[in-house]
């Protein structure tokens, strides 16, 4: 078992090396330098802690619950970009909590204190959201095997309260700013990702995980990585003219032998699904990519997954098919699809025959007062 060093790269910034004590367990330490660290003595103690831990975790504590949910048939179901953002809090659980006995989480008492926990964590409602999210799914384990009587995380209101994007999705002058600032930052490849994304709306995980095997004549169709009601559906996507000219862009991409995804990094190879979302971010903070609450003026930062909202405008407007069509493809209810018409499609298409007949009118009286023939000839 060996130390895990993640090396994480921002502009402006010192280079920033992320220390666990093995792949997927706690982490040691967070080390500033150029080059891969060497640890030191108290280092290297807390890895030899986190290892033996892990071989021999007590089963009264909650170390013991953690180490066992992760070994878990039902951990290994979650898709990996749940396990990669599940087992992040649950290294901060363990932090917090691995030494408490597991009879502690029996007393309802400590609902407050983990409320307490998620409190302290506002400054990042949506982090601390998903803090609370994965001590849920631990306790439910718990419950299942017999190892709590309760879930004090269970029915615990969310601090972040930016849900709700249905009104947001990327405009063209959203992508082609990304594009620019993509181009900027030398990172042309991870605008093929968003361009790859508005013409088949499927979900990070989903996009990472996209190969050629998939692309059919006529349809993509693969199995989504992400569970709906518990089950994984087929996603149909259809070859339209513009995802045919992606794919034909996408194709061209220097790629490793035996590498068959569609999108790949600056080194041929595929993406992690974390590892594309931190760098899509990045582009989209340079460019200061935003959406503006018209009612409150508020700002928030627009996500990858909002570009989903961008595909089914797309299939709204220019492939004039039904809200049911366009629920199936997506995976939405009609009612959302519903919703994105309104606000994106009929809405816009009402403002141009409006302004059609304004400019129609004016023509028109324009002749009525002057009905002698216009010169072009100054």
């Amino acid at each position: 078992m060996s130390v895990q060093f993640i090396r994480k790269v921002t502009k402006g910034k010192p280079i920033r090396w992320y220390v666990y004590a093995y792949r997927g367990g706690p982490r040691i330490a967070v080390i500033e330098q150029p080059n891969k660290p060497k640890l030191n003595l108290e280092q290297r103690r807390k890895v030899i802690e986190a290892q033996e831990a892990l071989t021999n975790p007590s089963q009264k504590r909650l170390r013991g619950l953690i180490w066992e949910w992760r070994r878990s048939k039902a951990w290994e179901e979650l898709a990996q970009g749940t396990r990669d953002l599940w087992g992040a809090e649950l290294n901060r659980i363990d932090d917090k909590w691995g030494d408490k006995p597991l009879a502690v989480w029996n007393d309802i008492r400590m609902k407050a204190k983990v409320v307490q926990w998620r409190d302290s964590r506002a400054s990042t409602p949506r982090q601390a959201d998903v803090g609370i999210q994965a001590l849920k799914a631990l306790l439910k384990h718990g419950l299942l095997t017999g190892r709590v009587t309760l879930n004090v995380a269970e029915e615990i209101p969310q601090l972040y309260k930016g849900g709700g994007r249905d009104e947001i999705i990327w405009t063209a002058d959203d992508m082609e700013r990304f594009r620019l600032a993509a181009i900027e930052d030398k990172a042309e490849h991870i605008y093929d990702g968003l361009r790859l994304a508005a013409v088949t709306g499927l979900r990070r995980a989903d996009l990472v995980t996209l190969t050629w095997k998939q692309v059919g004549d006529f349809a993509i169709v693969k199995t989504a990585l992400k569970k709906s009601r518990g089950k994984r559906r087929k996603v149909a996507i259809p070859i339209t003219p513009q995802l045919e000219e992606v794919l034909a862009d996408l194709r061209q991409r220097p790629r490793k032998e035996g590498v068959d995804n569609v999108l790949v990094n600056s080194r041929g190879t595929a993406w992690s699904g974390m590892g594309y979302g931190t760098s899509f971010n990045r582009i989209r903070n340079l460019a200061g990519i935003v959406h503006v609450d018209e009612d409150e003026g508020t700002k928030k930062a627009k996500h990858l997954h909002d570009v989903r909202g961008t595909f089914c405008t797309l299939l709204l407007s220019e492939w004039d098919i039904t809200d049911k069509e366009a629920a199936d493809i997506m995976g939405w209810s009609p009612e959302r699809v519903g919703h994105i018409r309104k606000v994106y499609v009929d809405g816009s298409k009402v403002v141009v025959a409006i302004g059609r007949r304004i400019a129609e009118r004016q023509l028109q009286t324009a002749l009525q007062t002057d009905p002698a023939p216009v010169s072009l000839k100054q």
